[in-house]
């Protein structure tokens, strides 16, 4: 089942059980992928819906770290809450070992030689790790300290 309308049933059961905070998430997802549906003229292929679902999963830790940072610890747990619901209509993590190599490759590909050419290692290794849930943060690391860069 795609992955849109395995939200819009959930969001269905959601609305029978009364979770509340479950239902928000999902009424969110869903704005998401309709908002992604109408950029493209037709649904997203489960690809683009992860893109999307990966996107509202930065949004939420980048507002769990402002919360944290102004004392609204209240905010805070309430953004992790809808990460752990958004996430598991993502594909599980890649292991490091799986980045790694990836980055190793798109270094040997790009011929780079320091953090000079970390944009072109980057451009690859994310070329490589398309459709898989790769952290773009983590392989940005990985590739950094191959290159020896800070």
């Amino acid at each position: 089942m795609p992955i849109v309308e395995q939200i819009d049933k959930d969001l269905v059961g959601a609305m029978k059980a009364k979770e509340e905070l479950r239902l928000s998430v999902l009424r969110m997802m869903k704005s998401a992928l309709k908002l992604k549906q109408v950029e493209l003229g037709k649904p997203p292929a489960d690809e683009e819906a992860f893109a999307v679902l990966r996107t509202l999963v930065k949004q939420r830790h980048e507002s769990v770290e402002q919360f944290r940072k102004g004392g609204r610890e209240d905010l805070a747990a309430k953004e992790e809450a809808e990460i752990k619901i958004v996430e598991a209509y993502l594909p599980a993590a890649l292991p490091e070992a799986e980045i790694e190599a990836a980055v190793a490759a798109a270094i040997a590909e790009a011929g780079a030689a320091g953090a000079k050419d970390l944009g072109k290692v980057m451009k690859a290794a994310m070329a490589k790790l398309a459709g898989k849930n790769a952290d773009g943060k983590r392989v940005s690391e990985m590739a950094r300290k191959r290159l020896g860069g800070t």
